[in-house]
């Protein structure tokens, strides 16, 4: 008798933690999405907005609007439902895409099929979040133009501060007339992590495209595994850039016409400065103050501009090697350019188009290059003795030398 009379406070006892855990997923869940929005919004680059938003313990629903920070040449809307349970929430919903500043709706409007539906899991405990998007074949026709796609998959993951991004597509085709231009399948593999509010953050973007192929009345072009990855990084000194492609083999005619590889870092644009252009492009979108045209926006944010060369940024050409055993050339070139950030009132940004500030500008770069294993034809062109096997560029206050003569006229 004693037991039967245990039974019922303890089914209310669990019933009451289970409502508690109930609440407590749901307000995770929101929670966390509320700071995830926010920190892609810090990044500078996008207008981001959750509206039409209906929270509850087991259900909650809405719609996130994503835009560029200043203009209207797109936007994307996910609606999602969010279904809450103690252990994760299943989410789902439509990915919408309008263009233009008509807003015109990709899906609906320009393409006859509808929009493309995701999915997603969080799981509560641990924060993650794991989903996919799949993504249709498609076919435009505008006269004699195609464009068709044979679909592909996104697969996105990870938690608040680090975030992975798989996208595998299919074959792309491009034809107009005669032309025509075939790429992939390719695959895209991105991570960005960053710490909160975005102030400092890495991003790493990997794409590989299996083949193209173009082609021509009297040319055709055939390559394959190209390769380009990009590394971006802000930490508290400075924001860096660093990007490195692979060619593959480009043949045509059934003889390898080109290879090469590339690999470059831009480096010494200051953090702090980039921060605050953010913040200042954050406000004039708020504000709507960034119509006129584009000199009215520079005008307001060129004292930005203008501190985030303040460290005196530098460009470094690690490798460039370029290859064609068909015409029996080959390049390997390094060197580095350097812009000289003192005195910067000197400068304007709004009055580049006048030969005045565009010869400051000019001015201050200086630098230098080598050209190993230089062709004879180059050497003919440049004017230099046929031997030359090495070429050093020199580039001091914008004037740019050859071997120590000046850089001859290029258009004779």
């Amino acid at each position: 008798m004693r037991k039967e009379r245990l039974i019922v406070p303890l089914l209310v006892a669990l019933l009451l933690a289970w409502l508690a855990a109930q609440a407590a997923s749901s307000w995770l869940f929101e929670r966390e999405m509320a700071r995830t929005l926010t920190d892609l919004e810090a990044r500078g680059e996008l207008d981001v907005e959750r509206v039409d938003v209906d929270r509850g313990w087991w259900q909650s629903t809405g719609r996130i609007r994503l835009a560029p920070l200043l203009g209207d040449s797109w936007q994307l809307e996910l609606t999602y439902r969010a279904r809450h349970g103690v252990l994760s929430t299943h989410l789902d919903g439509e990915a919408s895409l309008q263009y233009g500043p008509e807003a015109a709706d990709l899906f609906g409007d320009s393409l006859a099929s509808p929009p493309p539906r995701w999915e997603a899991s969080y799981r509560t405990l641990t924060g993650t979040l794991e989903g996919g998007l799949e993504l249709a074949p498609l076919r435009i026709t505008q006269q004699e133009r195609e464009l068709s796609f044979d679909g592909g998959r996104l697969r996105f993951s990870g938690e608040r501060g680090n975030w992975r991004l798989r996208a595998q597509l299919k074959r792309w085709v491009l034809s107009d007339g005669a032309a025509r231009l075939e790429i992939g399948p390719s695959v895209l593999n991105s991570q960005y992590a960053y710490t909160e509010g975005a102030h400092s953050f890495t991003q790493e973007d990997r794409l590989e495209i299996a083949s193209f192929n173009w082609q021509q009345p009297q040319l055709e072009l055939d390559g394959g595994t190209v390769q380009l990855a990009n590394r971006i990084a802000l930490d508290d000194q400075e924001l860096r850039m660093q990007l490195s492609l692979d060619l593959g083999d480009i043949h045509t005619a059934e003889q390898v016409l080109l290879t090469g590889q590339l690999e470059a870092e831009l480096s010494r644009l200051n953090a702090d400065a980039i921060r605050s252009t953010i913040k200042r492009l954050r406000r004039l979108a708020a504000g709507g103050r960034h119509g006129g045209g584009e000199r009215p926006l520079l005008a307001a944010i060129e004292p930005q501009l203008l501190r985030i060369l303040r460290d005196s940024p530098r460009l470094d050409l690690q490798r460039l090697e370029l290859d064609s055993p068909m015409l029996g050339l080959s390049a390997r070139i390094d060197g580095s350019l350097f812009f000289d950030g003192r005195r910067l009132d000197e400068l304007s940004v709004v009055e580049l188009d006048e030969p005045d500030m565009r010869e400051r500008w000019r001015r201050r770069i200086d630098g230098d290059f080598t050209w190993y294993e230089l062709p004879t034809v180059v050497a003919l062109w440049l004017g230099l003795p046929l031997d030359t096997r090495t070429l050093e560029v020199d580039i001091g206050r914008g004037q740019v030398r050859v071997n120590g003569r000046p850089l001859p006229n290029l258009a004779r």
